[in-house]
């Protein structure tokens, strides 16, 4: 598949993706020789613009979290172009990576194993600002510290306490917290609510809601869970077996799904009145090996409107309607 420009936002961007692509290396043998490949990401391009959300969504195995952590580069990409605020991140020196830190952060997915069990909530909340000297003196270190939990609506003494002593809710919050310290511009959120109770998801969505507003938050919101990106999400970028298949904004989406996965992937999504009736698209076979991804289309083998040539050609992700775009040879 060709680079493409990318679907972009009306105005400004904060970060560009470019043909992102991330291949895991299998070995075997005595010599532990490189045998195949995974293509966890196989040629990811989008924008994203200052103080949008935007939802990546698909099935688990699709490579979305292994996108956002290209992004960051806390797995290294095998090839193509991340920008953030016009620089490459895949081309940064360490020391430049460093800085950039306190502008990109992350959310990870399970409060239970993204916080160290030995460190207080203080001492995990505090250690960016010690490691990016944001702090003057232990005084403003701790004074920053209780400012941050009672932003994400934890008590200032709960910075005495460790993380055991915490409901799953509260650890998320905790890891809100940190991922605020250093007052980022762009918020990795991967599945931040995927481990919580429905309950909990709920609060943990509406707190997300209301940082971005009162700090001017950008946030990838990596999800597998269409409702709960519908309610947070600008634009939602829904991606398959490596690929970004559609872009477009969340209530055209939803309304108006042109790809064909896309439409599978809604009609799971339950109703809550139980008068209106949606006819459930069931997708046949299974997720195709990303070791050895279909020819053509990697949708093709599942896709119910296949023609014979979708396993010959690769669709390039085209613009069908402004800001709506579509990987398909058949649809838009």
């Amino acid at each position: 598949m060709r680079a493409v420009s990318g679907p972009q936002p009306s105005g400004e961007t904060l970060l560009s993706v470019r043909d992102l692509r991330k291949h895991f290396a299998i070995t075997g043998g005595v010599f532990s020789r490189v045998v195949d490949k995974v293509h966890a990401v196989d040629g990811v391009s989008f924008d994203i613009a200052p103080g949008e959300t935007l939802g990546l969504v698909g099935e688990s195995g699709c490579g979305k979290s292994t996108t956002g952590r290209c992004i960051l580069r806390l797995i290294e990409p095998s090839s193509g172009e991340v920008l953030f605020q016009g620089a490459d991140v895949t081309k940064m020196k360490t020391d430049a990576l460093r800085a950039l830190r306190r502008d990109m952060q992350i959310i990870f997915q399970d409060p239970y194993a993204s916080l160290n069990p030995r460190l207080t909530v203080g001492a995990i909340i505090g250690e960016a600002l010690i490691i990016h000297n944001l702090a003057a003196s232990r005084q403003a270190l701790e004074d920053r510290v209780v400012q941050l939990l009672e932003t994400v609506g934890l008590q200032p003494d709960h910075m005495r306490r460790f993380p055991h002593e915490f409901s799953g809710g509260q650890r998320q919050r905790i890891g809100i917290a940190r991922a605020l310290a250093v007052e980022p511009k762009l918020v990795i959120c991967d599945e931040p609510v995927s481990a919580l109770d429905v309950s909990i998801q709920a609060q943990v969505i509406n707190l997300l809601e209301d940082l971005q507003e009162q700090f001017g938050l950008t946030y990838l919101f990596i999800a597998h869970d269409l409702s709960v990106v519908e309610h947070i999400s600008t634009r939602v970028a829904v991606m398959y077996l490596g690929r970004v298949v559609e872009i477009a904004p969340s209530r055209d989406l939803y309304d108006n799904p042109l790809h064909p996965y896309t439409e599978a992937l809604l009609s799971a999504v339950p109703i809550p009145d139980p008068t209106v009736k949606r006819k459930r698209i069931m997708l046949e076979g299974d997720v195709p090996n990303p070791i050895r991804p279909p020819s053509g289309c990697h949708f093709h083998t599942r896709c119910p409107i296949a023609k014979p040539d979708c396993a010959q050609r690769v669709p390039e992700l085209r613009e069908s309607k402004p800001g709506h775009w579509v990987s398909c040879h058949y649809r838009g």
